[in-house]
């Protein structure tokens, strides 16, 4: 499971690092480029809650497999696609297997373990995630800046074979859903706590990837001699230790670490504002980044999972409806941003958003990030 979040980060993230090779290719600007991200964002927006509703009756371990050969058959057409509206296209397909991914994979976890370790299973099972980002996102950034970035997406193609082989040989298999059983959408959603989750989701993501998305230009910009598969490198790896905090502290400190981490995410954007140019400030910056990020996802989705209950798994479906929502409104405003005013008021834009997550977090201490009993 952890392999396949390592797939699914990586395909979703690795175009981050390479817009200046996309941009030069398809004679774009590289805010048009970043429209790549936007495209797998949209897919994963449009797909993640129907592809859930209508495979809820299906094995968990046939709907894994099935969506892993649909990255592999979407990375392999990005990587020969001849221009950007193919490759905007695979990327789109890409997106909508992510979303039926991203919607399975934490109820999945959580149901092969005993309940008390449900948060520790999805940490788990959630660490290709920060992998992919301080490993695979970076190493793809070298792969492509020296062999080119069609490479990059033909190496994950067939590591995503590989990885769709293992699920076959060793990962446990549950049942689906009844559909006498499965929840309504409406029902889930006006669950207590869960609406309030999905709007932190908004608003902490697209304060994420508006810098996560730009990070090349806005690195360029800063003239610090950075590249970005460095400063990916760095995130990443401040990322796993981000995880493995939330790993050991989740299921005892759920709203302390949001909080924490969404705070951090504030004074990483007033940092990188204050000082755009300084090379230790920026380092900094990046690793106090990364820590914050490396658990959010483990953060929110055991957040939403605790508040729809036995609906888990549509509220996950949800979470990365509304995560992805954030994704591709990143790479639209990040767009207006950096090809108008400038890439470096992108840090600007990710404090404010942070300061508004914070808030709403802090106030939903009832449902969707209570307060630990005493």
């Amino acid at each position: 499971m952890a392999l396949t979040g390592f797939i699914v980060i990586m395909t979703e993230t690795l175009p981050a690092g390479l817009l200046p090779q996309f941009s030069s290719d398809f004679g774009v600007s590289e805010g048009g480029a970043g429209q790549l991200v936007s495209a797998y964002a949209l897919g994963t927006v449009v797909a993640a809650i129907p592809a859930i509703a209508l495979t809820q009756h299906v094995s968990r371990k046939k709907l894994l497999v099935a969506g892993l050969l649909g990255f592999l058959v979407a990375n392999g057409a990005t990587a020969l696609a001849p221009g950007l509206t193919v490759a905007l296209v695979a990327r789109f397909v890409g997106g909508a297997f992510s979303g039926l991914l991203w919607g399975m994979l934490a109820g999945y976890a959580r149901r092969i373990v005993a309940p008390a370790q449900a948060g520790r299973a999805l940490a788990i099972a959630m660490t290709g995630a920060p992998v992919a980002l301080s490993i695979g996102t970076p190493v793809g950034s070298w792969l492509g800046s020296v062999t080119g970035w069609r490479w990059a997406f033909a190496c994950v193609s067939a590591l995503t074979l590989v990885v769709a082989a293992a699920v076959v040989i060793v990962v446990p298999d549950v049942a689906g859903i009844r559909a006498t059983s499965r929840p309504r959408l409406t029902r889930v959603a006006a669950l207590p706590g869960v609406a309030a989750v999905l709007v932190v989701v908004f608003v902490w993501m697209l304060a994420h990837n508006l810098l996560y998305t730009y990070v090349a230009p806005f690195l360029t910009s800063a003239h610090l001699g950075l590249r970005p598969d460095v400063a990916l490198f760095v995130f990443g790896v401040a990322a796993l230790g981000g995880i493995f905090a939330t790993g050991v502290l989740i299921d005892r400190a759920l709203r302390a670490l949001t909080l924490g981490s969404i705070a951090m995410f504030a004074f990483v954007a007033l940092a990188l504002t204050l000082a755009p140019g300084s090379l230790l400030v920026t380092v900094c910056a990046i690793v106090g980044w990364g820590f914050a990020f490396g658990g959010a996802a483990t953060l929110l989705q055991t957040a939403i999972a605790n508040a729809a209950g036995e609906a888990a798994d549509v509220a996950n479906a949800m979470l990365t409806t509304v995560f992805n929502l954030a994704i591709f409104a990143a790479g639209a405003a990040g767009a207006l941003l950096v090809d108008g005013a400038g890439a470096q008021t992108v840090s600007a834009a990710m404090g404010i958003l942070s300061a508004i997550a914070f808030l709403i977090a802090a106030l939903a201490r009832t449902h969707a990030f209570p307060k630990p009993a005493r």
